[in-house]
């Protein structure tokens, strides 16, 4: 198979009270699952079987919408288990605060933009903080599996982080407070990864 579903990181239950095990065990194991299964099935025989997700990404334009759906999928679920982690939360430091409170403000002006973007994207979606092509920072949000690193997305750049707005990411526990998932995750936001990918050239 050309790709594969990454292990999570950590236990089904290790982000509660804050996102639950049976949302984790569901979402990892179910959604995420189908996502590289349709893929591998999209891709199969093909050069694309040879890439990776993220040239698959770049030049979504040219394959075809089960190869943008579940390629989308794969790419960002892959990255929203590693920006998340327990007893994380906090703040983050260093090169990358200052990059926030140069684009934003505040951490806090930062997060109320995020949160706002996350909330208001209607339907099914994500919400992103990417690194631009000239390396500035900048809040977007795109519909269904789409990313940043898309061809088509309106808002190109480099995601470092991502909060999934489908409904199978929080309705268990949260039904349809969207708004109260959303201020939820920044208490199991791994900053050192979020930074990690910011430092990456």
């Amino acid at each position: 198979m050309a790709f594969t579903l990454p292990a999570l990181p950590y236990a089904f239950n290790a982000l509660e009270p804050h996102i639950d095990a049976r949302t984790m065990e569901i979402h990892h194991g179910k959604h995420h699952n189908a996502y590289v299964t349709n893929l591998n099935n999209a891709v199969a025989g093909k050069p694309e079987e040879n890439l990776s997700i993220e040239e698959i990404c770049k030049n979504i334009s040219k394959y075809p919408v089960a190869v943008r759906n579940n390629g989308g999928g794969h790419y960002n679920h892959s990255l929203f288990w590693t920006i998340m982690a327990p007893s994380a939360g906090g703040a983050p430091t260093g090169a990358l605060a200052d990059a926030i409170n140069s684009a934003f403000g505040t951490v806090d002006e930062f997060k109320t933009k995020f949160n706002a973007a996350a909330a208001g994207r209607f339907g099914s979606g994500w919400a992103w903080l990417i690194k631009d092509a000239s390396g500035k920072l900048a809040i977007t949000s795109t519909p269904n599996q789409d990313n940043p690193l898309m061809d088509v997305a309106e808002v190109k750049g480099t995601p470092i982080l991502g909060l999934d707005v489908w409904e199978h990411a929080y309705y268990l526990n949260y039904q349809n407070r969207r708004p109260d998932y959303c201020a939820a995750f920044w208490n199991v936001v791994n900053w050192s990864e979020v930074a990690k990918r910011f430092d990456a050239k």
